[in-house]
């Protein structure tokens, strides 16, 4: 696989509730919160949660959209333009995941196999919702 410099840095999904959002991460997903305690005492505008060294998940809450003037027409990003995000894991954390939200009774769709992705096909693969409706992909390639 070829090494680029370029890496995904974040993602933002919109969220009702933001520190419930960062729980469920915390709780279900197993990501470690970012910014919460600094969120709720209101000195920044939204926690987050870390993927990896390089990668976080930003949690806005929904109402921020429409004060999101960074382009013109960025308010009408509000919702779910995102299909869905995938977190690659090793096959034991996958299993570990899966277990985790099937414990706290979040639905997971079915096992698919060898679906494409960055690193070609995935071993196994399956989808859940997190609180506010996003959709997230779990696979392992190993």
């Amino acid at each position: 696989m070829t090494d680029n410099t370029t890496r995904l840095d974040h993602v933002v999904l919109w969220v009702r509730d933001p520190v419930a959002a960062a729980g469920f991460y915390e709780e279900s997903v197993g990501l470690e919160p970012l910014r919460v305690a600094e969120f709720t005492a209101g000195t920044v505008s939204f926690p987050s949660v870390r993927v990896n060294e390089e990668t976080i998940l930003d949690l806005p809450p929904l109402d921020m959209a429409e004060r999101t003037n960074m382009l013109p027409g960025a308010a009408a990003g509000a919702g779910h333009p995102v299909n869905h995000v995938c977190l690659s894991l090793p096959a034991d954390a996958f299993d570990t995941l899966r277990s985790r939200l099937e414990d706290g009774a979040v639905p997971v769709s079915d096992l698919s196999y060898d679906s494409f992705g960055a690193r070609g096909p995935a071993k196994r693969s399956f989808y859940f919702r997190d609180a506010d409706g996003n959709i997230i992909e779990a696979r392992h390639y190993d």
